[in-house]
């Protein structure tokens, strides 16, 4: 909008009357969008991704949940080849692009539930699963015994753009307290995969980097399960071990995938609706030396002025597109898995970020006006984040 124009000269948006013709700049009629009867909006269905190795209970809690009284229809989709044939059987899901027109099988659960099974878990996929099967109050999505959560939550989180029907509601990560020690230290369970990294010629060099520290690394919650096979102090070491790697997920003990309050730590998680002071204050209380390999850090600094903003989108992007810091400077490698932000501004408001690997979600509310909550805070969950390097970028590009 031209700023020299006088407040009479300013154009409005016109809301045109019922017989009025809307024209374009070069006089041709513009048609009106036509809403239909049958078009109403339908709320946008939750999905929680269910993760961890197998034998950690994944099977077990999907079972509870089901016999559970949640009042909700669940749609259990099965990530093909996962250790959870005792639910009923594998089936074959036809692909979201195949032009077939033969039925999805699907298997009834308890409480009008159903449970199939998909090879391709994009977004397409189970929007169209869920177009043949019906509609359904929640989506879980368990994944298979190696998969890493980081490759799929990035289908369903930000997609608003894209007019899905479907939206993330939180990873859930389920730990073997027996075993998850030996898991990330030695690669339990990952023998296949980290054979094939080796006859492929991958550079290992550095702490070892399992599955389980993916799974973990991107939760939202994290249930250590199996709690009944360890000591206290078993389970002690396991759960701080498990805050050094994430510092950001709520943490809950469990026996046989049993957890006494589903809502908030499987289902309606909102795990990507708001950015809590509570939770970065949580992150920022220690055990990040617990774990050479993936580590929770918090860092500090003043509110930013609005000229300082951009800045520190710039240094958003270049660490988790390029993998690498502004100003050139120095550092040795990192890679970040998950991303939380709070950040006052001196106008008044509040920027809250949240990332997954590659991408950022940014937005903009009304500060607080305790004193503490002027602080900003950025959590980093990754490989490399606790280096002072990272911090020293940071700083530099704000005062750039």
């Amino acid at each position: 909008m031209d700023a020299n124009l006088s407040d009479d000269e300013v154009p409005s948006l016109v809301q045109p009357g019922a017989n009025a013709k809307v024209v374009n700049d070069q006089g041709e009629e513009i048609p009106e969008l036509v809403t239909s009867a049958d078009d109403t909006p339908q709320s946008k269905v939750p999905i929680t991704i269910v993760t961890g190795y197998l034998g950690a209970g994944k099977t077990t809690l999907l079972n509870y949940i089901l016999t559970e009284q949640h009042g909700k229809k669940i749609a259990v989709i099965l990530n093909e080849f996962g250790d959870s044939i005792d639910i009923e059987k594998q089936l074959t899901v036809s692909d979201a692009d195949s032009t077939s027109a033969s039925p999805v099988p699907f298997v009834p659960l308890a409480n009008g539930c159903i449970c199939c099974s998909v090879k391709d878990v994009g977004v397409a996929a189970i929007e169209n699963l869920m177009e043949q099967s019906g509609l359904f109050d929640y989506i879980l999505l368990e994944t298979t015994g190696l998969a890493d959560p980081g490759n799929i939550a990035p289908m369903f989180w930000l997609d608003d753009g894209l007019g899905s029907s479907i939206f993330l509601d939180g990873i859930v990560t389920l730990v073997d307290a027996k075993n998850v020690l030996k898991s990330l230290d030695e690669g339990y369970g990952d023998e296949e995969k980290m054979e094939k990294r080796k006859n492929e010629g991958h550079d290992e060099h550095g702490p070892l980097l399992t599955t389980a520290h993916l799974q973990i690394s991107h939760a939202d919650v994290i249930l250590i399960n199996k709690t009944d096979l360890v000591s206290d102090e078993e389970l002690e070491k396991v759960i701080s071990r498990v805050q050094s790697i994430n510092g950001l997920a709520k943490i809950k003990t469990t026996t046989k995938s049993q957890v006494p309050q589903l809502e908030g730590l499987v289902l309606d998680l909102h795990a990507y609706d708001e950015v809590t002071d509570a939770d970065l204050q949580f992150a920022s209380k220690g055990h990040s030396h617990l774990d050479p390999t993936i580590t929770t850090t918090t860092i500090t600094f003043s509110s930013l002025s609005r000229s300082q903003v951009d800045k520190f989108d710039l240094f958003l992007r270049t660490i988790l597109w390029e993998e690498t810091l502004p100003n050139n400077t120095p550092h040795s490698p990192f890679e970040i898995h998950r991303l939380k932000a709070r950040i006052p501004l001196q106008d008044g408001k509040m920027l809250l970020i949240q990332g997954v690997r590659n991408i950022y979600d940014t937005n903009e509310s009304k500060a607080p006006t305790d004193a503490e909550s002027q602080e900003a805070k950025l959590v980093l969950i990754g490989r490399g984040v606790d280096q002072p390097a990272v911090r020293e970028s940071l700083l530099a590009t704000l005062e750039s």
